[in-house]
């Protein structure tokens, strides 16, 4: 099992919907996140925008697992990676006339002191997206762009 606490604490008028959404996560290896909702959906000071929203927290934990799938597999493919950075993001629509996210882009870049043939960083990334448990757990569009702009793109 994997597991977080979600800890909140009323203040202000929460009857009248005037509240906080700050909240923290605490996770079982001791580590502290400050969340809250999207400064994007609930305005501040009901939001605290130095959180981490929940929108944020999806797109990094499928990042997080393409990168590490994709990691071992390199390795056991015998290449070696020095780093790795992905500017990912995620797409907000509706569907079925509720919001949520419709496709995630990760833009996966690797620093290699061993490196794969473009063909081979490319099959190893479908491989990596094939394993990654949260993106097979999730019915949002997931891109892995090799080749776009990586300048941050929310459109």
């Amino acid at each position: 099992m994997h597991g977080a606490r979600v800890v909140w604490t009323s203040t202000g008028d929460f009857a009248q919907g005037q509240y906080s959404r700050a909240h923290e996560w605490q996770f079982d290896g001791g580590a502290v996140v400050a969340a809250s909702a999207s400064p994007a959906i609930v305005p501040v000071p009901f939001s605290n925008p130095e959180g981490v929203d929940p929108e944020e927290a999806f797109v990094a934990s499928l990042s997080s697992c393409h990168m590490l799938w994709f990691l071992d597999l390199a390795r056991r493919g015998g290449f070696v990676a020095d780093g790795y950075e992905d500017d990912a993001f995620g797409q907000m629509g509706r569907v079925a006339g509720k919001l949520c996210i419709t496709r995630v882009t990760l833009r996966p870049r690797v620093k290699w002191r061993i490196a794969p043939s473009a063909a081979e960083e490319a099959a190893l990334h479908h491989a990596a997206h094939d394993e990654c448990f949260i993106a097979q757990s999730v019915r949002a569009e997931i891109v892995i762009d090799l080749e776009g702009d990586h300048d941050r793109n929310t459109d």
